[in-house]
């Protein structure tokens, strides 16, 4: 269901974002669709915009962010269904090309490339591939968003909590090594496509980097004491014994990355 009174929120010099009406346990209030622009000069000037992750095919939420101005681009963060489902409807709509590093979610544009830089809407747009949550994850990196920058993180960081490695297709190899990349970028803002912003993209990163070994370390004990042979949902049981019933099978997955990490760590 559309939620009226849903508008358009600032959320950097350069961004301001939609919050899509998808609330839910994994996607917190709901998914923040970005609308990234140059700053307008006067208060009623309609300027080009790109618009990352148009999220779940709702009509009223689509048409909020394509009243925003010309759609110029659609990028994709990463191919769950609450960043991409609205993808093809929103190229429909707007004419513009949809880009995503998975060359099934692209509508009109070429596959993205990890380091590419893009310049539309008159902002440079550096292209971060960050695989981890997924295999196709990627963040948008906007070195002239104010005096740090700014990064769109999708879901390989949000705004509260921390994210899933979405195993198999996600793994935690290459998660680690995407949020130490994130964190050489030093205190960027931090646009997550869940949750509220955050001010330094190099501190949350090593706050999940530390909360990952944590976990490892949970996992590592839970196999002493279980042994070799123990299943995921015995570690699980162990160390998400807190967990809501609502994210247990996400915590499930976690469990089974962290598993595939330790066997073959990359």
């Amino acid at each position: 269901m559309s939620t009226p009174t849903a508008r358009l929120m600032s959320s950097s010099p350069q961004t301001r974002y939609r919050l899509a009406p998808n609330p839910g346990p994994m996607s917190l209030e709901g998914t923040n669709s970005y609308l990234i622009a140059e700053p307008s000069v006067a208060a009623k000037e309609v300027r080009p915009v790109v618009v990352v992750d148009p999220g779940p095919l709702d009509e009223q939420h689509l048409a909020g962010l394509a009243g925003s101005g010309p759609v110029e681009l659609i990028l994709i963060t990463h191919r769950h269904p609450d960043h991409t489902e609205a993808s093809a409807r929103f190229h429909q709509l707007t004419g513009a090309p949809v880009r995503a590093m998975d060359p099934a979610h692209c509508h009109g544009g070429d596959q993205l490339v990890d380091g590419e830089e893009i310049l539309a809407a008159g902002v440079r747009i550096r292209v971060l591939a960050t695989p981890g949550h997924t295999s196709d994850s990627a963040c948008f990196h906007l070195p002239d968003d104010g005096d740090t920058g700014s990064v769109l993180t999708g879901d390989t960081i949000l705004g509260r909590g921390t994210t899933i490695i979405d195993y198999p297709d996600g793994r935690l190899g290459p998660y680690l090594k995407s949020l130490a990349r994130l964190s050489a970028l030093g205190p960027a803002a931090v646009l997550p496509a869940h949750g509220p912003m955050l001010p330094d993209l190099a501190v949350i990163s090593h706050a999940y980097l530390q909360h990952r070994h944590e976990r490892l370390n949970q996992v590592r004990s839970a196999l002493a004491e279980l042994g070799a042979g123990a299943s995921v949902q015995e570690i699980t049981d162990v160390v998400y014994a807190d967990v809501d019933s609502s994210v247990r099978r996400a915590a499930e997955t976690s469990v089974a990355a962290q598993l595939d990490y330790l066997r073959t760590p990359d």
